[in-house]
């Protein structure tokens, strides 16, 4: 079992580093651990997940175990965020997760031409 919430994300991705700074800054309590899927290995307690999934989409695994997705990852963040309930209304809007689901989709694919600068980006 985890101690707090673990958000996996691509290390190699610069798209990717900038969004997690941001998150970085607004986790003032320091509530996450923000850990580059890459570097997996070194948290004991996380589930096995994919390499392919991994490579589409962030990933929080919670202290419990339960693991979400790309934009599914917006409401558990907002537990551990100061002001987090502000996300958490957000997403609670009907259909707000489903649009979150195909914007999140649209941008991964395509963040190599929004900042990645890096090969491993190129999932399309």
């Amino acid at each position: 079992m985890l101690n707090r919430p673990v958000l996996l994300f691509d290390g190699d991705c610069g798209f990717c580093r900038d969004w997690v700074r941001r998150l970085q800054r607004w986790d003032r309590r320091d509530a996450i651990d923000y850990v580059p899927s890459q570097e997996r290995e070194r948290i004991a307690g996380l589930p096995p997940l994919r390499e392919d999934a991994l490579a589409r989409a962030i990933h929080l695994v919670a202290p419990d175990g339960t693991v979400t997705a790309g934009a599914r990852t917006l409401p558990v963040l907002g537990r551990y965020l100061p002001s987090g309930w502000l996300l958490r209304a957000v997403v609670a809007f009907p259909g707000a997760l489903w649009i979150g689901d195909r914007v999140y989709a649209w941008v991964a694919r395509r963040r190599h031409r929004l900042g990645c600068g890096s090969e491993s980006c190129r999932t399309e």
